[in-house]
């Protein structure tokens, strides 16, 4: 058990229902932030979770005003912040890019890009005068790789990543790790809104993805399981090694990277960096 506390975004569904059940059961007191209505978040919860260690936090993401207003609250209040968890997204737009409605763009990119940034810079200064803290911000589809009909999502989580990175080297010397996870694909409203959309409007690529993940319930389930268990080794003791890396729960073998700590830091490996043509042995493209 612990005293410590979490602040988790997107706490009501999906993933961030999920770390919010695990980081309870951790012993951690948990500030659940959300825009959706919290009468039946108890009831879900299991029923040895002590409920008095929840706080839970009504919050639109893409608004501005709210999420000022819960900065202030929390500078104001001094929160004692040990981990943030940057979880809540949206898909915004989806669709070909010339079709897509420019308010739209800019509300995906406030709630999935500068809402984190502002959780950020709030609890920033709590973590510092404590020479500690943890933040991991939630990258998805798109953040290393092209993702046609996703522009707007894809364009908010690439950014998020590179500044995740920046983050984490200013404030390595404080005692900080801030961390990027791609949690994989699962069975949630995102992937719903993707098969919502059809061929036409999400592509045939998407669409397909989507519809299978959905169909395999148990892998979807494993998916957030090993997304939790990610999560939870980053913000412990554990992963206390590990920093400014961009880090799939599914496929990178991320339990053993304690091990290799000193290859980790040295290296660029697990970040986002542009490839050149000595990368693919390519003697005519560089200088």
């Amino acid at each position: 058990m612990t005293d410590k506390t979490v602040l988790i975004t997107g706490g009501s569904r999906g993933l961030g229902q999920a770390l919010v059940h695990k980081f309870l059961q951790e012993g951690y007191i948990v500030h659940s932030v959300s825009r959706n209505t919290w009468s039946s978040l108890h009831g879900r919860m299991d029923s040895t979770v002590q409920k008095q260690k929840i706080h839970l936090h009504t919050c639109d993401l893409g608004d501005v005003k709210q999420v000022n207003a819960l900065c202030a609250r929390i500078q104001e209040e001094q929160w004692v912040v040990d981990v943030l968890i940057n979880n809540a997204a949206i898909h915004g737009p989806i669709g070909p890019f010339v079709e897509n409605q420019i308010h739209a763009w800019r509300n995906t990119i406030e709630t999935d890009l500068m809402a984190p940034v502002a959780l950020c810079q709030a609890v920033l200064p709590i973590m510092r005068r404590r020479r500690s803290g943890v933040i991991i911000n939630l990258s998805g589809g798109g953040a290393t790789s092209s993702r046609p009909n996703f522009s707007a999502y894809a364009t908010a989580k690439a950014a998020l990543v590179r500044f995740s990175e920046i983050l984490a080297e200013e404030e390595m010397e404080n005692g900080i790790r801030v961390n990027c996870v791609a949690p994989g694909a699962m069975n949630t409203q995102l992937l719903h809104e993707v098969l919502a959309q059809g061929v036409q409007g999400s592509g045939m690529k998407e669409h397909s993805m989507a519809a299978s993940i959905i169909a395999n319930r148990t892998k979807s389930e494993e998916t957030m399981e090993r997304a939790v268990a990610l999560v939870t080794f980053l913000s412990g003791s554990a992963g206390s090694t590990i920093t400014g890396k961009i880090i799939s729960a599914q496929w990178d073998n991320w339990e053993q990277w304690p091990a290799h700590t000193q290859e980790l830091g040295a290296s660029d490996i697990y970040t986002l960096r542009r490839i050149v043509g000595k990368d693919r042995n390519i003697a005519w493209g560089d200088r």
